[in-house]
């Protein structure tokens, strides 16, 4: 962007340069000063309840959240004179304090309100998390006479109240039924990632917004680690929406101010970058505060280290490292290409389009698995193989991994996960498998090829299409998928193989574990039950029959069955 142009409202294109400098990684924010100086000096008269000597935030705080505190309750448009910070993601690693914080946040908010009789919420995921908040809060209260006098705390309801207007703060357990009545005035989200992770977040979080278009104006402030699984739902929504608006992508006039403390994604992905404990400092704005360097240094070296799947959970919470394609050592290599290969162009109807030949690999396990299909296409003149999937469930899935309902659901959004009935889903992928034999890119042998175990009602649906006999495979699993395995990882490398770039793909593939059985390599699930690959073994099933270098061309069975029109 050139310097000349005017960046639009809330960018901060600089931010890895200001965290290297120490600074705080959001655009600069105008203040109506008489309310910022107000909430400063009510906020760091608060004391710390849980630390020796009780400190006042005065000197216990990091200048840091004092930024975010003011930028929230005191941003002013200098011409209208209207608030221009209506929502707040701040995105920062773990043992920041950010629970204490927020909770004076929320005091101080409650302090400044003078709308009579108005609610207030801080929401947090679990009750371990909402009680500690609370204390916190009101632990600060009857620290001090004066503010005893202010609010009145009622232990058994979780509820402060401000005596003279009545409107009160209430910590509250996240739950679909959490807002009722009244639309809040104000409302503090605390690891709003683990939303992600919660059927119907997203229709609550629309709820709780209703009281930003009032007269009365509702805010939000959104607080949390990095998620330690891939983002997903309502915290996948919200992370692109702030990182959009960090770059200058979220429109002229957001209403979102993002203040996200990572490393930039080149060096997420560059383990040795991550790992090198100089670097650390740079995402900790608490730092010789709340958090000793030495015993972060010490609990990364005796608990972060200790297994690839640990040290996955510990960067994302002490680093902000997002999980996702290509982190850990055991993941397989293909995933480190796996977004540099992605055509979102690449439907079925183009990979039809653009194919001399194609294959049908499929895979599915219970009720609580995904049925995967996957077709590969040989692109005409270039050969090069172009790879589309989708997948199934059982609605019953929603309810066994209720950890995963919520990315479930975008991938249906997304339009690469149905839901179905076992019947239906086996019909459907028989009918993507006439689709293609229809366009005459199946060959007559080997063109369909799957896991022989728990798969005859597949067979039968196949039947039905007059598809069956020498053009159905079964085909080992394990380690005999290694071909498979090995060719696409030589295949995304090399450029000569494209994906349709779905989410759904995206998670399957780094979900993926390597590990060495015999001479082969064999895919496994990188967590049981919430970690899902069927789509990616329905992938390897396919790459399996066209590494075979098949043909459609003078297909006889074709003639014989009258498929072929020309």
């Amino acid at each position: 962007m050139p310097a000349t142009e005017v960046l639009p409202r809330f960018a901060c294109p600089d931010w890895w340069d200001r965290l290297q400098r120490g600074q705080m990684p959001m655009a600069e924010v105008p203040l109506n000063a008489d309310r910022a100086a107000k909430a400063l000096a009510f906020f760091n008269r608060l004391r710390l309840p849980d630390v020796p000597g009780n400190p006042p935030l005065a000197e216990a705080c990091g200048e840091w959240f004092r930024d975010i505190l003011v930028a929230f309750l005191a941003s002013e448009d200098p011409e209208t004179k209207q608030r221009l910070v209506v929502e707040l993601l701040c995105m920062v690693p773990k043992k920041n304090s950010k629970t204490t914080y927020v909770a004076a946040l929320g005091l101080t908010a409650l302090f400044m309100e003078e709308a009579p009789n108005r609610q207030m919420l801080i929401v947090a995921p679990s009750q371990n998390i909402s009680e500690r908040c609370f204390d916190q809060a009101q632990g600060m209260i009857r620290l001090d006479a004066t503010l005893d006098a202010i609010f009145k705390v009622q232990d058994h309801l979780k509820c402060i109240t401000r005596r003279k207007t009545g409107t009160r703060l209430d910590v509250k357990t996240f739950d679909t039924s959490i807002v009722t009545g009244e639309i809040p005035v104000l409302t503090i989200i605390d690891e709003l990632h683990e939303l992600g992770k919660k059927a119907k977040a997203a229709a609550v979080m629309q709820q709780i917004r209703g009281g930003g278009i009032t007269k009365q104006g509702g805010q939000v402030l959104m607080i949390t680690t990095q998620s330690d699984e891939p983002p997903a739902g309502i915290w996948k929504t919200e992370l692109q929406k702030a990182r959009a608006i960090r770059d200058g992508r979220g429109g002229s006039a957001p209403i979102l101010l993002p203040v996200l403390y990572e490393f930039p994604a080149s060096f997420q992905k560059d383990q040795a970058f991550w790992r090198d404990q100089r670097n650390w400092h740079i995402l900790l704005p608490n730092i010789n505060r709340s958090i000793d360097p030495q015993r972060l240094v010490a609990d990364y070296e005796n608990n972060g280290r200790a297994t690839p799947e640990a040290e996955q959970i510990w960067a994302s919470q002490h680093l902000n490292i997002e999980i996702g394609v290509g982190l850990g050592d055991d993941g397989w290599r293909g995933a480190d290409f796996w977004d540099l290969r992605a055509d979102e162009t690449l439907t079925l109807e183009e990979l039809i389009a653009r194919s001399e030949v194609a294959v049908v690999g499929a895979d599915g396990g219970g009720l609580d698995d995904l049925f995967g299909a996957c077709v590969i296409g040989r692109e005409k003149v270039t050969r090069r193989w172009l790879v589309w999937c989708h997948a199934f469930a059982h609605p019953k899935v929603l309810e066994v991994r209720k950890e995963i309902a919520s990315r479930l659901r975008d991938f249906e959004a997304e339009g690469s996960l149905t839901f179905c009935e076992v019947s239906e889903y086996v019909a459907r992928i028989a009918e993507i498998a006439a689709k293609v034999r229809d366009a005459g890119l199946l060959p007559d042998k080997n063109a369909v090829g799957f896991d022989p175990n728990n798969i005859a009602a597949f067979v039968d649906a196949l039947a039905l299409r007059q598809i069956d006999g020498a053009m159905l495979h079964r085909l080992r699993q394990g380690p005999a998928l290694s071909p498979a395995l090995w060719g696409l990882e030589h295949k995304l490398s090399d450029d000569t193989l494209s994906h349709d770039g779905s989410a759904l793909m995206a998670w399957s593939v780094g979900n993926v574990k390597i590990e060495v059985k015999g001479n082969g390599n064999m895919a496994t699930k990188q967590a049981a039950g919430r970690a899902k690959i069927d789509p990616v073994i329905a992938m390897l099933c396919a790459a399996i029959l066209m590494s075979w270098n098949p043909e459609a061309y003078g297909n006889s069975v074709y003639r014989e069955r009258g498929f072929l029109v020309a």
